[in-house]
C-alpha cells in the first residue's frame, strides 16, 4: 500500500487553500458590507464589471467554436485522408493505425450500451481497425458479464478485436471508479497487443463514458488529427462533448446544465493554450504506456492524465481540439427528484477536479525543466476557474447587493450609492444579452424533435434558460464549495457513477 500524497503535512496545507480563498471571500464580503460598505460597492461594480467583460470575451470565443463545428462536421474525413494519404511522423499511413476503445462500465442496462456500440458500426471508419476494452466491475459482476456478453455476441465479430475484463474490488491503491477500471483494463490489453505484436506507435486511445456515441466522422478526423500532428505522440485530443443523447425525455434543470458544460468546453476549444481534457478524450497508446497509465487513486483521472503527461514530457504536452463531437447524456434516473440530486452528485464530481491544485503546486515546484510561465498559465487557469465556479454565481445575485442594505443615510446621499443600484441592473441587463445569444445556440444543438412531440417544445427548450440563475448556484456554486470545503478537511469525494436510463 502507498500513501497518498495527502499524507503529508504540506500537502494537506495545500488542500486547504482553495477553501480558504472561497471562504475568506464571502466572509470578507459580508464584512466590508456591513463596516465599510461604500467600499464594498465599489468592490462588487468592478467585480460585475470585470463579469460582463468576460461574459462577452466568452461569448467571441463560444461563436467561433461553433463555426469551427458547423465547418468540420460537414467534411468527409475519410475521404480526405484518403485523398492527401498523410503519414504520421512514424512512417504510417492511416490504413495501417488501429483505435483502441476503453468503456468501462457498472450497473448500466443494455439499452445503454446497445446505443454506444452502435454509434461505433455507424462510423465512417473501418471498424475492422477498432481494438474494444469494455471493463466490468465485479461489483456488478452477474450483471455486467451477462450485458457485456450480450453485446459481444452482437457486436464481436465486427470489430479487429473485442476484450471483456472484470476489474476486481477493494485493490490496494484503488478508488472505485472509471480510472481504476480503465488501468485494469489498459493492462490487459497491453498484453494482448504484445501478443498480437502491433506497434504502440500505429494505436490511438479513446477513452470513453459507457454512454459516448461518437459522431460518425469522429475516428476519421482523429486519424486525420494525429497523422498530420508535428508531434502527435505529445498531444491529447479533446473533442467537442453535447449531452443531446437523451435531451428530449430529460428535465430542464439537467439540460440547461448540460448545455452550460458543452459551451464551456466550446470556449476552451478555441483558447488550446489552456485546454485540458476532460470525459471523454483520445491520445496516444505510446504516451499513455510511457507514463503509467491513469492514476487510479482519485476521481477526475480524465482531466489528471494531461497533468501526468505535461509532467512527465517536462512541460511538452499539449490538447489539441477536435470539433466533431461525441455526444453522453443528460442525467436522467428516470425520476424528476432523484434526477436532480443525480445532477447534484455529478456537478460536485466535476468540481472535484480543484483536486488538481495541490497536485499542482506541488508536481510543478520540484520539476525546474518546465518554463515557469507555462507552469504559471495553467495553474492559474485551473485555480482560476475554480474559484469563480464557487464564488462568482452568489457574489453577483446575493452578495452583491447586501451593502446597499447597510450603507447608512449619509452614506446613502453619495452619488456612487444612489447610482449603484441601476449600474448593476445594467450591468446584469447587459448579461442577460449574452444569455439570450447561448440559450439560441442551445436549441441549435437539439438533435430532431421526436416524433409525437409538437413544435412548441422548441420554444419551451429556450424558455428553460430562465433557470439558469439558479441552476449557477444549486448546481454551479454549492457543489462547488461543497468539493473545495470537503478537499480542505480531508473528507475525499469517492466515484459516484451516475444511473443511466434509456
Amino acid at each position: 500500500f502507498m500513501p497518498r500524497l495527502s499524507s503529508n503535512k504540506y500537502y494537506r496545507l495545500l488542500e486547504m487553500i482553495p477553501a480558504i480563498l472561497v471562504w475568506g471571500t464571502f466572509v470578507g464580503a459580508i464584512i466590508l458590507s456591513i463596516y465599510a460598505p461604500l467600499w464594498a460597492i465599489y468592490f462588487i461594480i468592478i467585480f460585475d464589471l470585470y463579469w460582463l467583460i468576460k461574459a462577452i470575451y466568452w461569448l467571441v470565443y463560444l461563436f467561433s467554436s461553433y463555426a469551427n463545428y458547423r465547418r468540420d462536421i460537414k467534411i468527409n474525413w475519410i475521404d480526405k485522408i484518403k485523398s492527401e494519404n498523410p503519414k504520421s511522423t512514424d512512417g504510417y499511413a492511416w490504413d495501417a493505425m488501429y483505435h483502441l476503445i476503453f468503456l468501462p462500465t457498472y450497473k448500466e442496462p443494455y439499452e445503454v450500451l446497445e446505443t454506444t456500440f452502435q454509434g461505433l458500426l455507424n462510423s465512417h471508419y473501418p471498424a475492422a481497425r477498432f481494438m474494444i476494452a469494455l471493463g466490468v466491475e465485479e461489483r456488478d459482476k452477474d450483471n455486467g458479464l451477462a450485458v457485456a456478453e450480450k453485446i459481444k455476441a452482437k457486436f464481436g465479430d465486427k470489430f479487429f478485436q473485442f476484450w471483456i475484463t472484470v476489474h476486481p474490488a477493494d485493490l490496494p491503491n484503488e478508488v472505485a471508479g472509471k480510472g481504476s477500471n480503465n488501468v485494469f483494463a489498459a493492462k490487459h490489453a497491453q498484453v494482448e497487443i504484445d501478443k498480437l505484436g502491433i506497434a504502440y506507435e500505429k494505436i490511438i486511445v479513446s477513452t470513453f463514458d459507457i454512454d459516448t456515441v461518437v459522431h460518425p466522422e469522429y475516428f476519421s478526423h482523429l486519424a486525420y488529427k494525429f497523422l498530420t500532428h508535428p508531434t502527435p505522440h505529445n498531444t491529447s485530443y479533446q473533442p467537442v462533448a453535447l449531452f443531446n443523447n437523451n435531451i428530449w425525455q430529460s428535465n430542464p434543470f439537467t439540460r440547461t446544465i448540460s448545455n452550460g458544460t458543452t459551451f464551456w468546453l466550446l470556449t476552451d476549444l478555441s483558447r488550446p493554450e489552456r485546454l485540458f481534457t476532460f470525459s471523454s478524450h483520445s491520445m496516444s497508446w505510446k504516451t499513455l504506456v510511457a507514463i503509467g497509465f491513469w492514476e487510479p487513486d482519485l476521481v477526475t483521472e480524465d482531466s489528471r492524465i494531461f497533468l501526468q503527461c505535461f509532467l512527465h514530457f517536462n512541460g511538452q504536452h499539449t490538447v489539441t481540439p477536435m470539433y466533431v463531437p461525441v455526444s453522453m447524456d443528460t442525467v436522467d434516473t428516470g425520476s424528476f427528484w432523484s434526477s436532480l440530486v443525480a445532477l447534484y452528485k455529478q456537478q460536485r464530481r466535476w468540481a472535484w477536479g480543484i483536486e488538481h491544485f495541490p497536485y499542482m503546486v506541488w508536481h510543478f515546484r520540484h520539476n525546474k525543466k518546465i518554463p515557469f510561465a507555462k507552469k504559471f498559465k495553467y495553474f492559474f487557469n485551473i485555480t482560476e476557474g475554480m474559484y469563480s465556479w464557487a464564488t462568482a454565481p452568489i457574489l453577483i445575485t446575493i452578495l452583491g447587493r447586501l451593502p446597499l442594505y447597510f450603507a447608512d443615510r449619509s452614506l446613502s446621499d453619495t452619488v456612487i450609492a444612489q447610482n449603484a443600484p441601476i449600474v448593476l441592473d445594467w450591468l446584469l441587463s447587459l448579461a442577460m444579452i449574452g444569455l439570450f445569444a447561448t440559450a439560441i445556440l442551445s436549441v441549435v444543438f437539439l438533435p430532431p424533435c421526436p416524433r409525437g412531440h409538437g413544435k412548441h417544445r422548441y420554444l419551451y427548450m429556450l424558455l428553460q434558460w430562465a433557470l439558469f440563475p439558479i441552476n449557477m448556484i444549486v448546481f454551479g456554486s454549492i457543489p462547488a464549495i461543497e468539493a473545495q470545503t470537503r478537499l480542505a478537511i480531508g473528507k475525499y469525494l469517492g466515484f459516484s457513477v451516475t444511473k443511466k436510463v434509456r
